[in-house]
């Protein structure tokens, strides 16, 4: 196995590895914003959805970037301190860094979801809704019912 130098990035201008390590992250970026916006364009074309789905899309992003704020802020910052312990060649300090990196990631997806679910009960009863299930409209189905049930917020309009 052939190592690889990483000497050019002593070398080479600060601008130059800016551009070359940055512009594929704001790439992804622009990517996941455009995902949400042809979310939005299919929601609203789908006649059994309509504003209904473009509320909770709506609802939705960003609770999904504060998740992501936070697994790009641990992966980042392990990154970064993992280059510095294996720079200084203390290489069980970089893979006790990882393991800790894991473990926070879990530890946060669980008290997101504990959050998540408390703020979904606070918006219920803001509005006066509650979970409900009723018939989810299945294309090509005439029928007034389907099998079939799906959550939705019922807020006492028809």
């Amino acid at each position: 196995m052939q190592e690889q130098s990483n000497s050019y990035l002593i070398t080479e201008p600060i601008g130059r590895l800016m551009r070359r390590y940055a512009i594929p992250c704001i790439i992804s970026l622009l990517v996941a914003a455009l995902y949400n916006i042809v979310d939005q364009i299919f929601i609203a074309n789908a006649s059994y959805l309509g504003s209904y789905g473009n509320a909770a899309n709506t609802v939705v992003f960003p609770l999904t970037v504060v998740a992501l704020a936070l697994a790009v802020m641990i992966g980042d910052g392990c990154c970064a301190f993992v280059s510095i312990s294996l720079g200084s060649g203390q290489t069980q300090r970089a893979r006790n860094s990882i393991g800790s990196a894991v473990l926070l990631s879990i530890l946060l997806g669980v008290i997101l979801t504990v959050c998540y679910l408390l703020f979904s009960q606070q918006i219920l009863t803001l509005f006066g809704g509650q979970v409900t299930r009723r018939p989810m409209p299945v294309p090509g189905n005439t029928s007034s019912g389907s099998p079939w049930a799906s959550p939705s917020i019922c807020l006492g309009r028809p």
